[in-house]
């Protein structure tokens, strides 16, 4: 452009205007430029906020299911089980009364073969380190001789005999780990022993019946150790009286236990309980009574 044009006022304004206004274009474009920029950085850190939020959520909460609460145990609650049991006992002793005593002998064939009627079995609860059981015996054994010739008018003899044991205890776990449970108890036994003799026909009225009743205080325990993933062996044991009212009562027992289902254990093995009470100058009761025993645990809870 030839220089005499700046000295012209028209075109001199014109080019003025036009300089200005591109100046002032650029600094609108970039101002408003630098505004979205503004204006899009708190919404792209507003988009990852939650994010990162979340991902903390997540991260604290799976980590704190992961970890049990301070002081929270895997079982708190109450272990009940119930053991229906047979007892094949043979027995054997001295029993008296009046001042005669007579040994007696009974295989737990004999003891089948008068068989009667009988109820047989256990109790178990436990919480935490508390444990209680119950153990109950009941049978009744009868026999029927004839008698030779009219003895006192009778012919036929009948003998009933019947025996009811009852055992509580009660105790504390002393050890309760995966290889081994031990428990310290105490407890009583309680004892019934009658029997009824009857003549028939008696003319005189020639029928007996006599009682005994008693109750011993015991200590004892029980030791179980696992054997392989279903197999238990279970060792127990109790001893009383001390003269307080028996003269000596004890017995132990080993059983061992196979698990068929998580509910039910098949259980074998054997008994053994001794009795000596005299409640009276004359009378005695000196008995043993031992043999096999076999048995279900049914794990109600």
């Amino acid at each position: 452009m030839p220089n005499n044009a700046f000295k012209n006022p028209r075109l001199k304004w014109l080019l003025s205007s036009t300089v200005i206004f591109v100046i002032a274009s650029s600094a609108i474009g970039s101002a408003q430029t630098n505004d979205q920029a503004l204006s899009i950085q708190p919404l792209l850190v507003a988009q990852e906020k939650p994010s990162t939020l979340y991902l903390q959520t997540s991260s604290s909460s799976s980590s704190s299911s992961g970890q049990a609460a301070p002081g929270a145990t895997a079982d708190d609650g109450w272990h009940l089980a119930l053991s229906p049991y047979l007892w094949f006992a043979g027995s054997h002793g001295d029993v008296g009364a009046l001042g005669r005593t007579a040994s007696v002998h009974a295989s737990p064939w004999d003891l089948l073969s008068h068989f009667d009627i009988g109820l047989m079995g256990a109790a178990d609860a436990s919480k935490k380190r508390l444990v209680l059981s119950g153990d109950m015996i009941w049978i009744r054994v009868s026999d029927s001789k004839a008698l030779p010739g009219t003895l006192l008018g009778a012919t036929n003899a009948d003998v009933r005999l019947g025996q009811f044991i009852w055992t509580s205890k009660g105790g504390v776990r002393l050890i309760d780990r995966k290889g081994m449970k031990a428990d310290a108890t105490v407890g009583v036994r309680y004892w019934h022993v009658g029997q009824k003799l009857n003549f028939d026909p008696s003319a005189l009225g020639l029928n007996f019946s006599s009682s005994l009743n008693w109750a011993d205080i015991l200590v004892g325990g029980r030791v179980q150790l696992p054997v392989g993933q279903k197999a238990e062996i279970t060792l127990g044991g109790d001893v009383g009286g001390w003269n307080a009212a028996a003269k000596l009562d004890y017995q132990f027992a080993t059983l061992l236990g196979f698990k068929v289902s998580p509910k039910w254990t098949l259980q074998a093995g054997y008994r053994y309980l001794f009795i000596d009470y005299r409640p009276g100058p004359g009378s005695v009761l000196n008995t043993v009574t031992s043999g096999a025993i076999l048995g279900a645990t049914w794990n109600i809870k």
